[in-house]
């Protein structure tokens, strides 16, 4: 079979290569149970919890785009980072990012507090800090890396966590919700999973809820189908289908938006309102040299410091008319968000201070708007500050 790129896999997987009935579109299988070929014989399919056409079809592009041995596609992206963590026996550690999304630290608080594993929390762009986890006498299992972060873009070193957690025997999962195998390959560079939520730029249309893992190994895609079949957190057949539509369009729409977003971080760098600005894309940002290394591209996400700190986000966002104050990312459509209100919520006051989240950051989902629009919206926002 002729080598494909990541570009044509994303548009034509699975184009035209189905029914007899010749659909170039993918048909949307969703059946509940499929009939054996005989008795004591069962085709390709049996059950859906087990496998469904649509599903399996969405998991095999995603483990071609992410190059990996298999992928399982779940219901949501904590879905997706529960079945990771599903591995990780009792007892053992998880170390995690301290400045992960809080709806992955609320997790792993929760699933520690039961007694499911420890969990440790550093900060992985501190190399000192870094070292020191791995030369502990308990060694982690299980180490979680999401690059950028959310909401700070902060890098972490994907190929250098996976070199010192191998020498421990620990596996390394990455959240690459944020890039996309459009713009960063995790297991390229030496993780062992990578962690999707799919309703984000996978999808693309902020009318699906979905996760995916994709696994670098075999024997670890298996396993993690396995338990996916045995707890039932997988995807729904409507939910593939709408995903892979999604998918289709991925490096299309990862171009403009992040061509936006590059250009928003650059306004934003020069107006008097703003204290900081988190991208990575800026050279000035310190994981700007990481990211151009690990990644193909510098991604649709940012957030700003503004000097006023809450009442200038407040105003900020009621000004703004194209942005829309939402949660979530990746879509069509420019979002904005103030972490500390909405979602990192969770995290106590003194986690926020440590992590750096101030009543003053808000983070910008860059869309397919035009750029000047954007921009326009923006400014007039926050000009009005100084009014």
């Amino acid at each position: 079979m002729t080598q494909k790129r990541p570009e044509t896999i994303a548009a034509a997987n699975g184009i035209a290569g189905d029914n007899p009935l010749g659909s170039v579109a993918p048909p949307l299988y969703l059946s509940t149970t499929f009939a054996f070929e005989g008795f004591e014989r069962p085709g390709p399919f049996e059950y859906s919890r087990t496998a469904n056409p649509t599903r399996s079809l969405l998991a095999e592009t995603l483990a071609r785009l992410e190059e990996g041995a298999g992928a399982v596609a779940v219901a949501s992206g904590m879905a997706a980072v529960d079945l990771v963590l599903s591995g990780v026996e009792q007892g053992r550690l998880v170390l995690a990012p301290h400045d992960c999304y809080a709806g992955t630290t609320r997790l792993l608080d929760e699933r520690s507090r039961r007694g499911s594993f420890a969990v440790k929390y550093i900060d992985q762009t501190d190399d000192e800090a870094l070292q020191h986890a791995f030369q502990q006498a308990i060694a982690p299992a299980l180490v979680l890396v999401e690059t950028p972060s959310n909401p700070l873009m902060r890098i972490a070193d994907i190929e250098k966590i996976a070199g010192l957690a191998h020498k421990v025997g620990a596996k390394v999962a990455v959240d690459n919700t944020f890039l996309s195998p459009a713009l960063q390959r995790p297991l390229k560079l030496g993780a062992d999973f990578v962690i999707h939520s799919t309703t984000k730029y996978l999808n693309g249309h902020s009318d699906v809820v979905g996760g995916a893992v994709i696994a670098r190994a075999k024997a670890d895609a298996e396993a993690l189908a396995y338990w996916a079949n045995v707890t039932g957190v997988i995807g729904a057949p409507f939910d593939a289908y709408m995903t892979l539509r999604g998918v289709r369009t991925l490096f299309v729409r990862m171009e403009r938006q992040q061509r936006n977003a590059a250009a928003i971080a650059s306004y934003l760098k020069t107006h008097p309102a703003v204290s900081s600005v988190y991208y990575p894309g800026l050279a000035d940002h310190p994981g700007h040299d990481i990211a151009a290394r690990q990644q193909t591209g510098f991604g649709a996400m940012l957030s700003f410091e503004l000097r006023g700190g809450g009442k200038a986000a407040k105003s900020v966002t009621e000004k703004l008319a194209i942005f829309t104050l939402a949660e979530s990312l990746g879509g069509v459509e420019s979002l904005v968000a103030h972490p500390k209100s909405m979602t990192h919520a969770y995290l106590s006051p003194a986690r926020m201070a440590a992590i750096g989240l101030s009543d003053g950051l808000l983070r910008l989902s860059v869309g397919l708007e035009e750029e000047a629009d954007l921009v326009g919206d923006l400014s007039r926002a926050l000009d009005a500050l100084k009014a």
